[in-house]
């Protein structure tokens, strides 16, 4: 059995220093519980059930903690950078029709607005809403 917890536990840390996303650090503790508890002689059913409980009992009370301590590694992208932000109309918009471009940052998107507005060019509008490759729009007010 030591072989086992051996086992376990180099592959629940080579997991963990793979990822570092506290997958399976939680795993590699109570494998460690487990490999102590053997080499004291504990019977197998003791091992397991001790590797159960130690990482239960580590992902339930220390994940929360740690995630709360943790970067939160959001990146925003382009297009979440852009709501927000004001464009210029350069083709009118027209949901009917389908019709519509404006430049934000010197780059051009198609554009649609909510409802049935219809946006003439060279109008002010601001970006409420991302929808694939384009942006949501409403006039300037």
């Amino acid at each position: 059995m030591i072989y086992l917890w051996l086992i376990v536990l180099v592959a629940a840390i080579l997991v963990e220093a793979a990822t570092s996303a506290l997958i399976s650090i939680w795993f590699a503790a109570g494998s460690l519980a487990a490999l102590i508890a053997q080499l004291f002689g504990a019977p197998v059913w003791l091992q397991f059930l001790l590797f159960a409980v130690f990482s239960a009992i580590l992902l339930i009370f220390t994940r929360p903690m740690i995630r709360k301590l943790m970067p939160n590694k959001y990146t925003p992208t382009n297009a979440d950078l852009s709501i927000g932000k004001t464009a210029v109309v350069i083709e009118d918009i027209n949901s009917d029709l389908g019709t519509g471009r404006v430049r934000l940052n010197g780059v051009d998107w198609m554009a649609v607005t909510d409802g049935d507005a219809v946006i003439k060019a060279d109008s002010i509008v601001t970006v409420t809403e991302v929808r694939g490759a384009k942006l949501a729009v409403k006039i300037e007010n």
